[in-house]
């Protein structure tokens, strides 16, 4: 299955069933065919040939998003391109990945005009939605193209090319075949309730997991709506007007959709599916979300290099046989799904059994296909056979798969290991607490110490020593801070993950004499 088959899938099951909604428009399954055999034949008049890069620039748009089902068609390889980024980063993804056209949206277009000059790979430059003086508008692009179906067999599985976050230095460019993404889908299919044809509601950006989380959905020939900001009062009023049956939120949006004050009186009884990932999410928020949204909640495990399902908790299984609320698992990362191995390896290569804690490694057609032009950093990915994902964490005797920490993010105090991840979940069970980051700072005593820099729900107040008891009473002494920050709000990546590294950087700028 390539990119477009998704499309042409949901197209055989209605041609005139909503595909794509975006305010008060909507594109049929057939319209956005058209669009693509019209963005396919553009490509090939502009010397774009099949194999090559087209990269995406867009906020979520309709639009843009139909774009990428015509760079598909034309045979070529799909970069989406993160319109949150600063210039110089997409700039060098562009020229790392070897992009050859470039489709933006008008809000972009400072950015593009300061990047073209750094990119001499460039032989296309199309604006989405209006003229711009360095780039063909759409309109001419398309020009003179009819509506005839056009369809270029790629030179390889390679579908698109999508950038690693950055956070540990250059991003990487992962590339990830038709093969990935159909285990990707089949595996969502399995593991999730489709009751029907599902309506899919798109906050989060296209260019990350709310993307590729289409593809199964229009393979069912369900609607997408797409919203061009994040916003959770229209949100809320899209779920209610559409009768949403699945949605995507990193879990720092489900905390603020928790105390959005028109959650109570939405109505939400067509929700089947409300998927949450991206990042580790509170056992006690999910327990409250269960309460509030409803027993919907839908975990998913994955990163960039294996999209999205490495492993999967369906909304039943937060729940116990008897109906009760599964508090046991609520901290887990669900199971690995039925087309993924799962494992735990030491550093010397050495799988790990059931309940010992090591680096979760990753064994699956899921799995990319290695990142591009990068021989080394695949090689070191995929070291003694298996996929490094970079987090420590184990599998229980259930099998339910547990992350206690990003490699990277332990702390070592006094000689003992901490996981941050496991201060986080002590920290976000206190009501005032909104949100939170665990990090280790140097120190002379302990080696480093824990400290927790937190986000307090508005209008409330807490000591730093009342914080310390509250942790110590649930994990114990060792693992409590021994310093606690209180900040308005915490740094952010651009699909609202707390960023640690800018967290420690400012702690240890404040601590310079």
């Amino acid at each position: 299955m390539r990119l477009v088959d998704y499309l042409d899938k949901g197209a055989q099951l209605g041609a005139d069933a909503p595909c794509l909604t975006m305010g008060e428009r909507d594109l049929s399954y057939a319209q956005v065919q058209r669009i693509s055999w019209r963005v396919a034949g553009a490509l090939r008049r502009s010397g774009i040939r099949p194999g090559d890069k087209v990269a995406v620039l867009s906020s979520n748009d309709a639009h843009a998003f139909a774009t990428v089902f015509g760079i598909s068609r034309a045979g070529c390889v799909w970069c989406p391109i993160n319109p949150r980024n600063e210039a110089g980063e997409n700039a060098f993804v562009l020229d790392a990945f070897d992009c050859t056209c470039l489709v933006f949206h008008s809000n972009y277009a400072p950015m593009v005009e300061q990047m073209r000059a750094q990119l001499p790979k460039l032989r296309a430059l199309v604006c989405l939605d209006a003229r711009q003086l360095f780039a063909v508008s759409a309109d001419q692009w398309l020009d003179g193209l009819g509506d005839e179906p056009i369809d270029i067999a790629p030179p390889d599985d390679v579908a698109m090319i999508a950038g690693t976050g950055g956070t540990t230095g250059r991003p990487k460019g992962v590339m990830l075949t038709g093969r990935n993404l159909e285990t990707m889908s089949a595996l969502t299919l399995m593991g999730y309730p489709f009751e029907g044809r599902p309506c899919y509601l798109a906050l989060a950006p296209l260019t990350h997991a709310a993307g590729v989380l289409c593809l199964p959905v229009m393979a069912l020939g369900g609607r997408i709506v797409i919203m061009p900001k994040p916003d959770l009062g229209d949100f809320l009023s899209l779920i209610e007007r559409h009768r949403v049956t699945h949605t995507f939120l990193p879990p720092t949006l489900i905390y603020m959709l928790l105390q959005h004050e028109k959650l109570a009186s939405t109505r939400r009884d067509s929700l089947q599916c409300f998927w949450y990932g991206a990042a580790p999410i509170a056992a006690a928020r999910l327990e409250e979300a269960l309460e509030k949204i409803g027993p919907v909640m839908a975990q998913l495990f994955g990163q960039t290099e294996a999209p999205m399902m490495i492993s999967m908790m369906s909304p039943r299984e937060h729940f116990n046989t008897d109906g009760s609320v599964a508090r046991q698992r609520l901290s887990s990362a669900g199971r690995p799904g039925p087309l993924v191995q799962v494992a735990t390896m030491n550093a010397e290569g050495q799988l790990l059994p059931s309940g010992e804690r090591g680096e979760i490694v990753v064994r699956s057609s899921l799995v990319m296909a290695g990142y591009y032009k990068d021989a080394g950093a695949t090689a070191e990915a995929s070291r003694h056979g298996w996929h490094h994902t970079g987090d420590i964490g184990y599998l229980d005797e259930d099998g339910f798969l547990y992350i206690v920490d990003r490699a990277k993010d332990m702390i070592i105090t006094g000689g003992f290991n901490v996981y941050s991840v496991e201060v986080e979940s002590a920290l976000m069970q206190h009501p005032d607490v909104q949100d939170s980051a665990v990090i280790g700072l140097p120190d002379d005593k302990w080696g480093e110490r824990v400290v927790a820099v937190l986000q307090l729900r508005p209008g409330r107040t807490l000591e730093q020593d009342e914080v310390i008891a509250f942790v110590k009473a649930r994990i114990g002494s060792v693992k409590a801070p021994k310093q606690v920050e209180f900040w308005p709000d915490l740094p952010r990546s651009k699909v609202g993950k707390v960023m640690k590294k800018d967290v420690r950087a400012t702690m240890l700028e404040k601590g310079k004499p």
